[in-house]
């Protein structure tokens, strides 16, 4: 039974409201002097708590997407990386499997509403591997745009988390394909998925010196999956990136290190550093220098500012508003920083999922300045 089902969480609700009623008809027969009923009256307490704090913890967890399987919860691998050997004929196997389409109640068929698949990257630079998903627009099954190209803008979850939540929770490719549908923004690609390439480890997306590729994993092979098997285009500046949390900083470091792929980025609740903690591990082999180059703000002050567009999102009341603002200040041309400030607004997903509209319209805007869809083999 999965952690996050809600088989599981019916199962102790059912349990948790057995137990009290069974603490209740046991209550009197419990009320005795004495030590023993002193310590059966504790039990029964006991036992009552727990039932109703393992169906909160579980609901909690649904919520807000901190760990998705037993492995994670437990602290055990629960993925394997696969190093994609090539063919004998020189050609690699596709870096990108679609593994079946996920129902998110999009109204309409997929050339009405779009669809979205679930995906199996595994990156024929790095050896990682993710899982995600893909939303298709429309467009994309349409006979008159069977040869196009379209835009990408990669959706980055926060951590720990999973990339299911920019579905349940951020309501992601449902609020593209509605817009999409009134012509709010033009057809997109949209590549859902987590800011850690490793299953018990929290990366930030960085590439680890003798560990982990988490950088070029986004930089170099999501762009080669994502082009093996979807339409899409390779035009320079024609991706885009967006996330909340640890994905947002993810989003904004995509776009600062690789401006020929990711024109466009938006970091909502973002930090502006990668945190080292238990989860993480040394990210920077104890170089200075190293940790300063996964800086963003540092980035802005010391190096060549990257022709692409940014938006930092935060509210006045979170504790990256004044990060944020610094940031902004920072930004030199060609480098753009805008900000969208909310007064009120949590580090929360109710806070992020109204955002997210308005973040793909502006992401849509940034990209169409710098190029449009192209057509097969132009």
């Amino acid at each position: 039974m999965g952690l996050t089902s809600r088989t599981f969480l019916l199962v102790l609700v059912l349990i948790a409201v057995a137990v009290s009623a069974l603490v209740l008809w046991l209550w009197p027969r419990a009320a005795r002097k004495g030590l023993l009923g002193w310590a059966g009256r504790l039990g029964l307490l006991v036992v009552t708590q727990a039932g109703i704090l393992a169906v909160l913890l579980v609901a909690a967890n649904n919520e807000f997407g901190f760990y998705s399987t037993w492995n994670e919860l437990l602290g055990r691998a629960s993925s394997k990386q696969v190093l994609q050997a090539g063919t004998k004929d020189g050609r690699r196997p596709p870096a990108l499997t679609v593994q079946g389409q996920e129902s998110i109640g999009l109204k309409g068929t997929r050339e009405k509403a779009g669809q979205v698949d679930r995906v199996q990257i595994r990156g024929p630079v790095t050896g990682l591997s993710m899982d995600g998903y893909a939303y298709l627009p429309p467009e994309y099954f349409q006979k008159e745009h069977e040869k196009e190209k379209f835009p990408v803008v990669v959706v980055i979850t926060g951590q720990p988390g999973v990339s299911k939540n920019l579905i349940t929770q951020l309501k992601v490719p449902q609020a593209a394909s509605s817009a999409i549908m009134k012509k709010e923004i033009r057809p997109t690609i949209y590549l859902l998925v987590r800011p850690s390439v490793v299953a018990d480890r929290d990366t930030n997306c960085t590439d680890v010196p003798g560990g982990p590729q988490a950088l070029t994993f986004f930089n170099e092979d999501v762009p080669l999956a994502v082009t093996d098997v979807y339409r899409a285009s390779d035009a320079p500046g024609s991706w885009g990136a967006v996330g909340n949390s640890t994905g947002g900083y993810c989003a904004l470091k995509l776009a600062m290190t690789n401006p020929a792929r990711y024109g466009a980025a938006a970091g909502l609740s973002a930090d502006y550093f990668a945190r080292q903690d238990g989860k993480t591990g040394d990210l920077y082999a104890g170089s200075k220098a190293y940790r300063n180059e996964n800086d963003l703000t540092w980035r802005l002050e010391h190096m060549p500012p990257p022709p692409v567009s940014l938006l930092v999102g935060t509210s006045k009341n979170e504790g990256n508003y004044g990060p944020s603002l610094k940031f902004a200040q920072k930004a030199k041309p060609p480098l753009r920083v805008d900000k969208l400030v909310r007064d009120e607004g949590g580090h929360n997903f109710q806070t992020w999922r109204e955002e997210y509209p308005v973040v793909l319209r502006w992401l849509d805007k940034e990209l169409k300045e710098l190029t449009a869809p192209r057509k097969s083999g132009q």
